[in-house]
């Protein structure tokens, strides 16, 4: 039973009675599993495109682009705490009084951290903790190796130092290139320039935590003369917070309502699928998606660029399909040719299985937003990839699926997953308007029963989570999806700190 206080807790929260009890229920059902039916491959669901066909879908985005309005959208709210965790535990497990640098390096859980000390200075903060380190410790270079190496972490992490720990991902130093570094949130903008601009504008859009807001509006005032001078373009930045009403209620193991000692509700971010309440405020002709933390140095932009270009270039080819064919059937009169046409089309094209015949359903279908997904040889990185998969009304689609939403136990539906050829970077070219120029509201073509439920840790206590379908997931199920093999090169995430050891985050 929830009480007056918990009431207004959930009212103030932007949510209703309703909607949480709805929670609850989802907690107590549970959430089905997707049905994969097979990976999806190249010549089965995923498109790959000859060097004449790259240049084409290229030319022809360059073509356009300058009559359309274009905006990079860029998830950046997180922190940068998981880059470091090896780095957490050094400060844990190590003492500088009284272990031998060397002798803990050589085991062989401390790889890692052998990686990272015997390559110090090549990461991009380095000068930055080590000009730290000289004014707080005026005799730093004399000091033993346990003890600099020590400091050097401390520094770079904790909150008497600079901090990284806390600090969003897309704010700490990535690359160097001569004296100054720039940061994942600077590749984002350079990066920009060489794809997502219309008339020498770039417009970018990152979403934050609130209070690392004006963090990045601190970054961007400090850069922007010196990128907008070498990359010749105008940025317009906005910001958005992970909306509070797209948070969901944690439950109890028993599937109730989980109360504090203070007899409060617990409430959670629901996962990046919140941001499609963020995404649908975004109007454009084309919204480039990518994550903050997958940049190269400058040295691999124009590859990178080109890749983009291309899945543009394929999303305005296939808009301009889809238009001509809705244009022709919202007429009165669509012949018997027309609608087969179209219906060939929804089946070679938009890789749609049980394609219909009726002129409404397909209508329907045609009358969607269209994504194009840029997807990489699997390469056993953790994470989602591209699948063929039946809904419960027994509807066959191809969609990005995430290892959460899969059956692992099922040996059948593990035997697909190992079978996987390729891999979900997050490279997505959307667009979200109709034929006649006007946005669709995104939150209409989400699968709600897509997303999943999570053991995690309050206060000591265990307690069931509720994270909304990813937005590259379930929040964009009933989106027409095509899927393009591109370069491995295009996707260099940063998930720990020796990433940035990789050839492409090293400058020339």
């Amino acid at each position: 039973m929830l009480t007056e206080k918990n009431l207004h807790q959930i009212k103030n929260h932007g949510l209703t009675a309703a909607t949480v009890t709805h929670q609850l229920t989802i907690f107590k059902k549970g959430i089905p599993f997707t049905n994969i039916v097979e990976p999806a491959g190249v010549g089965s669901g995923i498109e790959k495109f000859s060097e004449k066909e790259q240049q084409h879908y290229a030319s022809l985005f360059e073509k356009e682009k300058e009559k359309l309005e274009i905006v990079k959208f860029v998830p950046a709210s997180g922190a940068a705490t998981r880059m470091f965790k090896f780095l957490h535990q050094f400060l844990e497990n190590f003492n500088p009084e009284t272990d031998a640098i060397a002798v803990f390096l050589e085991k062989e859980e401390n790889k890692n951290l052998n990686t990272f000390f015997s390559s110090i200075e090549k990461f991009a903060f380095s000068d930055l903790i080590i000009k730290q380190l000289e004014t707080k410790y005026p005799d730093y270079q004399e000091l033993s190796l346990e003890k600099k190496y020590y400091y050097f972490v401390q520094e770079m992490l904790e909150e008497s130092g600079l901090n990284y720990s806390n600090t969003p991902k897309g704010l700490v130093p990535f690359h160097k290139y001569g004296a100054n570094y720039i940061t994942a949130f600077g590749e984002q903008l350079y990066e920009a320039a060489f794809y997502a601009t219309s008339k020498a504008r770039a417009n970018l859009h990152f979403t934050v935590s609130a209070k690392h807001e004006e963090k990045f509006k601190k970054r961007f005032d400090e850069i922007k003369h010196s990128v907008e001078n070498k990359t010749g373009v105008k940025y317009n930045i906005s910001y958005s917070f992970q909306k509070k009403e797209t948070d969901t209620i944690a439950a109890t193991p028993e599937n109730k309502a989980f109360i504090d000692e203070n007899g409060n509700l617990i409430f959670r971010p629901s996962g990046h699928g919140a941001l499609l309440e963020n995404l649908n405020d975004v109007n454009a002709d084309v919204i480039f998606i990518k994550n903050i933390d997958n940049v190269v140095s400058e040295k691999y932009i124009e590859t990178v660029a080109f890749q983009k270009k291309v899945l543009a270039g394929k999303l305005l080819s296939l808009q301009q399909k889809t238009f001509n064919f809705v244009e022709k059937l919202s007429l009165e009169n669509a012949s018997e040719n027309l609608l087969q046409e179209a219906a060939d089309f929804i089946s070679k094209e938009l890789k749609l299985k049980n394609t219909p015949s009726n002129k409404e359903a397909i209508l329907k279908i045609l009358e969607r937003p269209t994504r194009i997904c840029g997807v990489v040889e699997n390469t056993g990185a953790p994470g989602g990839g591209p699948f063929l998969i039946k809904n419960k009304n027994g509807n066959q689609s191809y969609q990005i699926v995430e290892m959460s939403q899969i059956d692992i136990k099922n040996p059948a539906q593990k035997s697909l997953v190992e079978k996987a050829t390729h891999f979900n970077p997050v490279d997505l070219v959307c667009g979200v308007r109709n034929y006649k120029g006007e946005k669709f509201n995104l939150l209409e073509f989400s699968d709600p029963d897509s997303g999943f439920i999570s053991e995690k840790s309050f206060q000591g206590k265990t307690i069931k989570a509720l994270e909304m379908p990813g937005l590259w997931n379930g929040a964009m199920a009933n989106w027409n999806t095509v899927f393009v093999e591109v370069p491995l090169c295009t996707f260099n995430p940063v998930k720990t700190v020796n990433d940035l050891l990789n050839d492409v985050h090293q400058p020339k």
